[in-house]
């Protein structure tokens, strides 16, 4: 059986966890902290909410800025 996490590096864990929360996902304790947020969408999908120190620990290069051009 597959399992798919979407990780998602954001500024305020707590904040886009209410987000989610509003949206009507439920929030998975057992793999939540101060750090991130696992945030239930079915039986085998998740959103992992991630501080920008914990996404870091994940990729080599800098998080991406949305707002500014970025070359490949």
């Amino acid at each position: 059986m597959r399992m798919i996490f979407v990780n998602l590096p954001v500024e305020n864990v707590e904040r886009a966890t209410r987000f989610y929360e509003a949206l009507g996902l439920k929030l998975n304790p057992d793999f939540s902290d101060e750090t991130a947020s696992c945030i239930v969408v079915s039986d085998h999908i998740f959103i992992m909410l991630l501080s920008h120190e914990k996404f870091s620990g994940f990729i080599n290069t800098e998080i991406a800025d949305a707002a500014a051009p970025r070359k490949c």
